[in-house]
Order: C-alpha cells, then structure tokens, then sequence
C-alpha cells in the first residue's frame, strides 16, 4: 500500500479506494493528532463538495472524530476555500474538507486544514497516516458525556460570502459575465457574490445532482464557456473546479485566460498600487515559459516551487510573498485567505478590468502562451512515483531533454492526486511538441501496465 496523502489530501475512488472506514479511520487519527494538545474539548468544521459520495463519507470521517472526543460543525456543500476561511476565522481546532476537487464524480478526497486554516505539512500527515496503520486501536476512546457530537451551521455561507465582498469591493454594474460552476460546491456562492455586486450574470452548469460534477464543465473542459461568451458577447467567462478552490477564464474573443496570466496582469495591477509584497509572485516549474519572460519585462521576481498549491503556500509564507498559484488556476492570495480561492481570483480579475478600464484579451496579452503539451499517462497509483526506476523510460527521457535542449522544456511528474504520469513538454512547434508528449506516455503506460 502506497502513501495514503497526495498533494491534496487522501483521494480515491469512493467506496472502493476511500470506503467509510478508511473515512472514519481519517477522522479518528486526524482529531486525534490535530487536537491532542488542546486543555478544552475541540471542534472540527465539516464541509464537502456536491459528490453524492460526500454525505456518507463525511457521516463516516464525523462518526471517527466524535469517537475520540471531537465536536464537529457540518457546514454542508461549500468551497475548499470557504472552509479554510471559517476554520480560521470561527477559531475552531480544524477543517475538513469532503472533494475530490477537479476529478471526475466517482472520486473523492478528505484534505484537512489546521487552526490557521492551512493545509496540513507532509510531517502531520505522515504522523495521521502511521496512527491509521499502527497505531489506531492504542487510542482511547471517550464514553458518557466525554463523546462528540455534531451541529449544523446554516449561517456558513453567508459569512464566507460577505467575506470576499469585503476583501475585493468591485463594482461590477455594466460588466456581462458567463459563470461556469461545474455542477460543483461554486453554485452556492460565485452567482450570488457577482450578481450582489452588480453584474450581468448567466450562470451555467449550476444544477448539482451530485452524479454531474466536472462532467464536461468547469475549469477542465472550457470548449462550452468558450461558445456562450461569444454567443452572449459576454465581456469574460468564469469557470470553476469541483470545489472552487481554482479558476480559469475566457476573454470576450471567446480565448482562454490561463491561471499564468491571470497572475501576470493581476500581479502588475498590484504593484503598480504598492500591494504586492516584494514586487514577488511565486509559481511553480509548470508555469509557462512566457510568465518568466513577462515577469523579466514587467519588474516582477518570480519564486519557483514544486508543483502543488501546497508548495506554492509554503514558500509565499517563507518569504513573505501575498501573490502566488499555479498555470491550472490554483491561485492564493495570502492576505485575503489561506488557500487558493477561484471566487477571490475572479473578484480581482474583474476588478482589474474595471479600474483599468481594459477589456480581458487586452489584459491576458501581457504574456505570450508558448506552445505547451501536457499529457497524461495512466499508470497503476502505486506504481506513479517509481516512473523513473524504468531504464527504459529514463532513457526516453533523457533524448528528448537532448532533443529539446535550448529550445524548449521536458518536464515528467507523477501527479499527486490521480493515477498519472504527466508530460509536459514546451517548444516552439505546437504539433511536433503534442506528437512527441503524445508518444512519450504510451511508452510509460505500455513499460509500466
């Protein structure tokens, strides 16, 4: 059995990867280790995603956390970063949150936030990991007045909402806008926020039935956004993951606006009002080669990570940086909360387009898109992490970083949330780059089927 935390949490099939059990096993180690030190009885806050799987994991990871003692609050279907932002601002002990975020309906995950409402290190995850494996049955387990119990907060929402309204007051009266929600957690939220703040909204894919989430919608599959822009001469389009903790945007030409160069202008708005700490945004080894090029021309020092929202957070809090996300639109702004949140990316989107007075193709065009390939290579979960132990494909590898040396990039990584071996390779000839990734994970699923 492989690490059970990826980058973003636990994450597998439902009930056949991550069962009841496993979730109930989580929500035991996890209270356990995330609230051992506290002298009074915690509180864990509970939200999920629109999966039809989320209630009988969430009752099951709730069951695991009242059997050691825990309180819980189940806010029900909210975003990843409406969680973050109440665990922290309720001053509960932690945060869980039920989503498999931009994964197809049959999956799901359970990622938890501490006190601060971050993401928990790889040291804590490891430690409820080795509980769950060794160690489970040496805790103790309360009886009488000593077990937890669960509330359910209906006020959740709106706080949140009048959160962001607070963070970014735009005004957004004569601005037309298409709203992707993915058929996920954003449909209680992002409508409401835009349409409060004066847009023309046209909501799409906001009818969760909780077997539809991601399903040809949302920042994974834009092709239909893009169509409704142009058909509603909208001036953007909006879209969401799972669990609206990322966003993309199409401009009113009806071309994509990656998470790159939502970066790009919203950071040089940024500076150019002295708020963006040390004129730094940092990105990780996926972001295209264009935003480094921009970024040179434009003043702006870029700090590089791993991929992962995660690593992206770790080094902004490191350095002191506010800015920071990633090319798939995972972006954090630090000083308005503590993960990536695609309702506050799209309040600064619009924002920028409004003082500005600049329509979005105008802004995205800060940075040139350099032809980029990214395909995925199915391999078996366990096996992911051990690509490179395969002598053929490390020698694959290596001729095509020879072949692409000066006039490009080759980037191969497992993916820490699905079973995936991704390559990425970036060059100037858009077909030859697609062929040659293409080609590459073939040779991986068919060395390591």
């Amino acid at each position: 059995m492989g690490r059970l935390f990826g980058t973003d949490g636990v994450r597998g099939v439902a009930n056949l990867e991550l069962t009841p059990l496993l979730a109930m096993q989580l929500g035991q180690a996890g209270a356990y280790v995330l609230t051992r030190e506290k002298e009074h009885k915690p509180t864990i806050i509970v939200g999920c995603d629109t999966r039809i799987s989320g209630d009988m994991l969430a009752n099951a990871l709730m069951a695991g956390a009242c059997s050691v003692g825990a309180d819980c609050q189940f806010v029900g279907v909210l975003p990843t970063p409406a969680v973050a932002y109440l665990t922290k601002s309720w001053g509960v002990d932690a945060g869980v949150v039920i989503s498999a975020s931009h994964n197809p309906m049959e999956f799901n995950g359970i990622k938890f936030f501490d006190g601060s409402g971050y993401k928990l290190p790889d040291a804590l995850e490891d430690e409820i990991e080795a509980l769950i494996r060794d160690g489970i049955d040496r805790i103790q387990y309360p009886t009488g007045a000593g077990v937890g119990r669960v509330a359910y907060r209906l006020d959740a929402r709106k706080e949140y909402i009048r959160h962001v309204m607070e963070m970014v007051p735009v005004d957004l009266k004569g601005l037309k806008i298409v709203v992707d929600c993915a058929e996920g957690a954003s449909f209680c939220t992002s409508v409401d926020v835009l349409e409060k703040l004066g847009g023309q909204v046209i909501p799409i894919h906001n009818n969760p039935d909780g077997t539809n989430i991601n399903a040809g919608c949302g920042s994974t599959h834009m092709e239909e956004l893009q169509k409704r822009v142009l058909l509603e001469g909208a001036d953007a389009g909006l879209a969401f993951d799972g669990d609206a903790d990322r966003l993309l945007a199409v401009d009113e030409k009806g071309r994509l606006v990656s998470g790159d160069q939502i970066m790009a202008f919203v950071g040089r708005f940024l500076k150019s009002q002295g708020r963006l700490a040390l004129d730094t945004i940092v990105a990780t080894v996926m972001s295209n080669l264009g935003f480094f090029l921009m970024a040179e021309r434009e003043g702006l020092q870029v700090e590089v990570t791993a991929v992962g929202d995660r690593y992206v957070l770790e080094r902004m809090k490191e350095i002191g940086a506010n800015l920071g996300g990633e090319q798939s639109g995972h972006i954090i702004f630090l000083d308005e909360n503590t993960t990536g949140d695609g309702l506050l990316s799209a309040l600064h989107l619009l924002q920028v387009m409004r003082e500005t007075g600049k329509p979005l193709s105008e802004l995205a065009d800060i940075m040139e898109v350099l032809p980029q390939a990214l395909v995925g290579a199915k391999v078996p979960n366990q096996k992911k992490e051990h690509y490179l132990e395969y002598p053929e494909i490390a020698q694959a590898i290596r001729e095509l970083e020879e072949k692409f040396a000066g006039e490009g990039r080759v980037l191969i990584r497992p993916s820490g949330t699905e079973p995936l071996v991704r390559v990425m390779i970036e060059g100037k000839d858009q077909e030859a780059i697609w062929e040659q990734a293409r080609n590459l994970a073939r040779r991986i699923e068919e060395i390591m089927a």
